[in-house]
């Protein structure tokens, strides 16, 4: 700013926001003290270096402002998880469930994760259809945000509150779908991970 700024001349821009172009450095200095203003340097990698006819003050409040608006954007939103086993009973879902929906109220991201044991894996159709029950129970709060997928031997899904949503939640069990986006190609990920895994074997009579 002012006498610190080093270069000859300067692309000026005064306190009217008009482009006066290149000016040496002295008559810059000269307009922001006709304006009882300061002349800040705001692009010093520019050839020549951009310079502009402010309030010094006013300029870092707005500055701190924007960059308090940036962070705050960026603000992660805390992804909460419940764990289910194929077919989880009833009252142990709901436990879980009531859990989701506490966080869900929070503002929180939930992933709901069935873990496979053994030849679960075989059948990954049970688990989505744990899945799908969940994300009805919730429907009035929550929307899918990433539908179910298989990782591993987890298949999960992350449901987000809706307020934090654009999109509409779900109105009926028939219309949640594995992907919002692209239902089939996802159904046709999960039937092709179970014609992958072997299936139970039976025992011989």
């Amino acid at each position: 700013m002012n006498q610190e700024i080093r270069s000859a001349t300067v692309r000026l821009i005064d306190q009217n926001g008009e482009n006066l172009g290149v000016v040496p450095i002295e008559k810059a200095l000269q307009i922001a003290h006709d304006a009882n203003l300061d002349l800040i340097e705001i692009a010093p990698g520019a050839e020549p270096p951009v310079c502009r006819v402010l309030d010094l003050g006013k300029f870092i409040f707005e500055k701190t402002k924007k960059e308090k608006q940036a962070r705050k954007a960026q603000t992660k939103i805390e992804v909460k998880e419940i764990q289910l086993r194929p077919k989880t009973n009833v009252h142990h879902r709901d436990i879980k469930v009531n859990a989701a929906r506490k966080w869900l109220e929070k503002g929180m991201k939930v992933r709901a994760t069935v873990r496979f044991r053994g030849r679960e894996a075989s059948y990954p159709e049970l688990a989505l259809e744990d899945l799908r029950e969940v994300a009805e129970i919730l429907k009035d709060i929550a929307t899918i945000e990433v539908p179910p997928a298989v990782e591993g031997r987890n298949m999960s899904m992350v449901l987000i509150p809706i307020k934090a949503s654009k999109k509409p939640a779900p109105t009926s069990g028939e219309d949640i779908k594995v992907s919002p986006a692209e239902p089939a190609k996802e159904e046709k990920k999960v039937e092709k991970k179970a014609k992958e895994l072997k299936p139970i074997e039976k025992p011989a009579s």
